[in-house]
């Protein structure tokens, strides 16, 4: 079964729920369409929310947000024998 539930609900009303059923979140996005997407941890806890919201469950197609992802700049190249974050000496140094 599926660990994912398309909900006719905001994402403040199945948070509440999902604590109300002992249900732990792994993802929560509001939809486009409408409504909230859940995946939950294991389908059990699915198949107790998908019972709880009834008919709210939405089975037909939704439109999803798409999702950003930014590219970070590449962090200043240290020394090998210098920690990158801390300017310590590296405790990997190569010895010779």
């Amino acid at each position: 079964m599926s660990r994912a539930i398309n909900v006719n609900a905001t994402e403040a009303h199945v948070t509440g729920m999902c604590a109300k059923h002992d249900a732990v979140i792994t993802s929560i996005e509001t939809l486009r369409s409408g409504g909230t997407r859940v995946v939950l941890t294991n389908g059990d806890s699915a198949a107790r929310l998908r019972n709880a919201y009834g008919s709210k469950v939405i089975t037909s197609a939704v439109r999803r947000q798409p999702m950003r992802v930014i590219q970070l700049p590449n962090p200043v190249s240290a020394p090998a024998d210098v920690h990158p974050r801390t300017g310590a000496p590296s405790p990997w140094k190569a010895r010779a």
